[in-house]
């Protein structure tokens, strides 16, 4: 087994470090061993330092009852910290949202409030309050966060020696038996969105009793409700408000977050409220270890570091060319070592990674790095996984037996994770309220925590390298999902009135677009109108139009042929790009083989493999202009907003065969067979030998699927091209490179990543006759993120040139215009060309001379609309897969579906392609790690 030359100055600085044991690491000590040797010297790009922070404490309300003080000081808490106290008091009096960071003790702040409501009938003897039992409500993005909750509410009510409150999960995990018991005697239910969509609100009638001394809703991670999903949870609370209305109840929400830029807003926007009435409290006073947040760029291959002469800063530039001629490990490959160092130093740490296929690889590689011992001390922790797996997982992590988890947003939203002593974030993780977020899970408690970033080859990862204030300094992002989405919309109106009769002043109540798409459901029959109430009247049950993780029809399960265990789950909408017949499945370091796909009857079939090859889908997409919304005409381009018509089909899938692949699984399930290659880093990004690679495409007959989703498109006229020294030989590189990079860097400015994007390029299109640049939204009627490309297209393209400018490659590279997820396998890129188009786009000099600038509708003045008045036609109720978009004669860009949760990374092609390469290309399965449906 290979060892790092780290691992015995490793285990010099963990003297102590006791197997099984969460002991603490200097955190100075952990950074230089990792440093050393010198090939890593250059790998640290910044440094920042948070120091420590005295807590400030402040009082127990008066109206605390006794016994929760008393079973908090059991618990070491003996005073609560002064922003605990704010947040307990405006709780107390309204809907409050406190966004503090990780870690601050936001639990505290809003259970203490919550169990005094629960305790006051008793306390005062109402009887009559008694008959209307107080209840509340725990809603988590998933199941693990609220057992995880459940679990320290307990804890609590052990320690004060109380028995007399019913606290429990209820999911669709739960049998029916126990629903019937909280039904009646529950007063704290820890549930989740999906829950109350698919059967607390159906079913209200049995909840009567609960919904009708409903006096709290706490929304945990506030933050995770981004996107389509935070558009379908503000239509959930909606309803839920509307319910509880209707059986006299009116209660005070509850909201926490570690990171927002505007905790209010978001928060009243998620619930249907006005800012004015959601008290924010933001100042946080608990007591904070330092923190050393590291910025980490992997070494580059074929040369060590030290051999690259460091150069003043005029010089950078011819640095960053030299560096990138020498290419550079993938942050995966160097989370793989990290994790290793440290787990061999005895220190708790947890590596964040995009997709699923990247903890498995990560696992793999830094398992191999390991003794048989250390080895089983690292664990890969994702959604997909049974969930007796995950518990397993959780509580080996809570007792030290595992020091290493490798993890996707599963994790971040699952458990409540303290005592690491580093957390390792590889990639940007999307968004900087997700890395502030990541990075403060290293030492809590009051301990010092080591947080580091390894910077990928992605243009995003290299701008925020070369600009650490994007992380340190600039404010968070605004959180964007859009309610008045109609593909939102209806459904959830649809399931309001199934609920309970809707009235037009209902809809508009909430939301004030609601009455025209009545209107429209009218028209279609789902709704019927008497008098003025609408009523559903179809045989099927309304919520089933809609599925709020944009599953696309349901789950269908992994099942191993030969024993009939079931491995995992895989959205439908996405199994025909990930578990077709023929895909490569990785489970727990294990490879399987896809037999057999049954859309159907939800099922896939596998067969345990050792194949040498991974697998990636191809596929081919048409997409049509259906509606311009708004226009904006500038200088030298027009830029438009609206909904575009998207067809995609999955045409086959490419086998890219690797001896280091195989070397690496083999390993992973103990064959080392003499003669064999030892295994490869995760994610490697060394060319294999030109005797070691090889691809072959293998056809599928597959099912089309159809989304209409939202979309910016930027048109250059003749003028522009030839301003930019274009020509018709060479547009459609420029074009294709100018679209990588703007994708690649809009999470800059909206919460999204690449993952939730999708684009295409060409030449001329048939719905424009200009040449085009699309930018779409990957989730059906849109989830806000095009409509940020087009309102703030200016600021896009300024970050597109200075990225273009700033890396020092010749003709482009992944730090610039190539992209891990092309169909066309980063073919025809012209970084160049890329560059002086958007001069062009950016320069005053008119592409179409006399037409002034007119932002908004066309034919008015103003913004982006709020969203189309009705349904369009054709609209899909669920979306549909997340395979890449490809236009005849265009150029794609992969798109997974809407969910806010990382994406699986496969890499995507078009018929008689090149495969991308892109780590992760195994079709290992689903996106939505944080998705955990009932």
């Amino acid at each position: 087994m290979r060892r790092l030359p780290t691992f015995a100055a490793l285990r010099e600085t963990a003297s102590g470090a006791v197997p099984g044991r969460a002991t603490i690491h200097p955190v100075n000590r952990l950074l230089a061993a990792l440093r050393d040797p010198g090939e890593r010297a250059r790998c640290v790009t910044h440094v920042a330092v948070t120091p420590p922070r005295p807590g400030l404490s402040g009082d127990w309300p008066e109206w605390t009852p006794e016994w929760v003080r008393e079973g908090y000081a059991n618990l070491g808490v003996e005073r609560p910290w002064r922003h605990q106290t704010l947040a307990m008091q405006a709780a107390r009096e309204g809907h409050a949202v406190i966004a503090t960071s990780t870690g601050s003790g936001k639990s505290l702040a809003l259970w203490t409030p919550v169990l005094a409501a629960l305790d006051e009938p008793y306390q005062l003897g109402r009887i009559a309050d008694l008959q209307t039992r107080p209840s509340a409500l725990y809603i988590a993005p998933t199941k693990a966060l609220a057992a995880d909750q459940l679990a320290a509410l307990e804890a609590l009510f052990r320690a004060a020696d109380v028995t007399g409150l019913q606290a429990a999960t209820c999911d669709g995990d739960t049998p029916p038996e126990a629903r019937r018991f909280l039904q009646s005697h529950a007063d704290i239910i820890a549930t989740n969105p999906d829950f109350l969509h698919f059967s607390l609100l159906p079913g209200h009638q049995r909840w009567a009793g609960a919904l009708r001394g409903l006096r709290y809703v706490i929304v945990d991670e506030l933050h995770a409700y981004r996107g389509v999903l935070g558009a379908h949870v503000a239509w959930v609370m909606r309803r839920l408000r509307r319910i509880a209305r209707h059986y006299g109840a009116d209660p005070k929400i509850l909201a926490a977050s570690a990171t927002l830029s505007d905790p209010a807003g978001m928060a009243a926007r998620l619930i249907g409220a006005e800012a004015a009435e959601v008290a924010a409290i933001t100042e946080d006073t608990a007591t904070r270890g330092a923190q050393t947040f590291v910025f980490w760029r992997p070494a580059p291959l074929g040369e060590t570091a030290e051999s690259v002469t460091p150069s003043p800063d005029a010089d950078r530039a011819a640095d960053a060319h030299q560096l990138s001629r020498l290419g550079r490990r993938s942050a995966a490959a160097e989370a793989a070592r990290l994790l290793a160092d440290l787990v061999t130093a005895g220190a708790r740490a947890v590596v964040f990674v995009r997709s699923r296929h990247a903890a498995e690889s990560v696992a793999i590689e830094a398992r191999a790095l390991l003794d048989g011992a250390d080895a089983r001390r690292v664990a890969t922790y994702r959604g997909g996984y049974l969930p007796e797996e995950r518990r397993d997982l959780e509580k080996r992590l809570r007792d030290g037996s595992l020091l290493g988890l490798v993890t996707t947003s599963a994790l971040e939203l699952g458990i409540d994770v303290a005592g690491l002593d580093a957390v390792l974030t590889a990639g940007w993780p999307g968004t900087v309220v997700a890395l502030r977020q990541q990075a403060g899970r290293s030492g809590r408690a009051g301990q010092d925590g080591l947080a580091i970033w390894i910077a990928g080859a992605d243009p995003l990862d290299c701008y925020v390298a070369d600009h650490p204030a994007t992380v340190l300094e600039a404010p968070l992002e605004a959180a964007v999902f859009d309610p008045a989405n109609p593909y939102v919309m209806a459904p959830h109106l649809a399931a309001a009135a199934a609920e309970s009769p809707l009235t037009t002043a209902d809809a508009a109540a909430l939301d004030p677009t609601a009455p025209g798409v009545l209107e429209e459901l009218g028209r279609t029959g789902a709704l019927r109108r008497r008098g003025d109430r609408w009523f559903w009247v179809l045989p099927e049950r309304a919520t089933d139009l809609t599925d709020l993780r944009g599953a696309g029809g349901g789950l269908v399960q992994l099942v191993e042929a030969a024993t009939g265990e079931v491995l995992g789950t895989v959205d439908a909408g996405r199994a025909p790009a990930v578990a077709h017949p023929g895909a490569v499945y990785v489970h727990q370091g294990k490879t399987f083989l896809v037999d057999c796909l049954d859309l159907e009857g939800g099922i896939a079939l596998m067969t345990r493999a050792k194949p040498a090859y991974r697998t990636m889908p191809l596929d081919t997409v048409a997409i049509r202009v259906v509606k311009e919304l708004a226009r904006a005409e500038e200088p030298s381009a027009s830029w438009h907003f609206g909904l575009v018509d998207v067809t995609t089909q999955v045409t086959g899938y490419m086998r890219i065969r690797s001896g280091r692949l195989l070397a690496m699984l083999q390993a992973a399930a103990g064959d080392d067979s003499e003669g064999e290659p030892r295994p490869a880093l995760a994610g490697d990004d060394r060319p294999p030998r030109a005797d070691s690679a090889s691809v072959d495409a293998v056809p599928l007959d597959m099912p089309s699927s159809s989304l209409r989703t939202a979309c910016a498109w930027v048109t250059a006229p003749p003028e522009t091209l030839a301003a930019a020294g274009l020509t018709p030989d060479t547009t459609p590189a420029a074009l294709h490179a100018a679209e990588h990079a703007a994708i690649g860097l809009l999470p800059l400015l909206a919460t999204c990543d690449r993952w939730d994007l999708g684009g295409l390029s060409t030449a001329s299109h048939q719905d424009t006759a200009a040449a085009t640049i699309f930018i779409h939204d990957a989730a059906p009627g849109g989830a806000g993120f095009a409509r940020r490309a087009y309102t703030e297209h200016n600021a896009l393209l300024r970050a597109v040139r200075d990225r273009l400018a700033a890396c020092g490659c010749e003709t482009g590279c992944p730090s610039c215009v190539q992209s891990p997820k092309c169909g066309n396998g980063n073919q025809m890129l012209s970084k160049p060309g890329a560059l002086a188009l958007v001069e062009a786009l950016l320069s005053s000099r008119p592409g179409r001379p006399g037409r002034p600038g007119r932002p908004g509708r066309p034919g008015g003045p103003g913004g982006v609309p709020d969203g189309p008045g009705g349904i369009p036609d054709g609209a899909p109720t669920a979306p549909p897969d997340d395979t890449p978009h490809c236009a005849p004669g265009g150029i794609p860009d992969g798109v997974p579906d809407g969910a806010p949760a990382a994406p699986d990374g496969t890499p995507h092609g078009t018929p008689g392609g090149i495969p991308d390469g892109a780590p992760g290309g195994a079709a290992d399965g689903v996106s939505g790690d944080a998705t955990d449906a009932p």
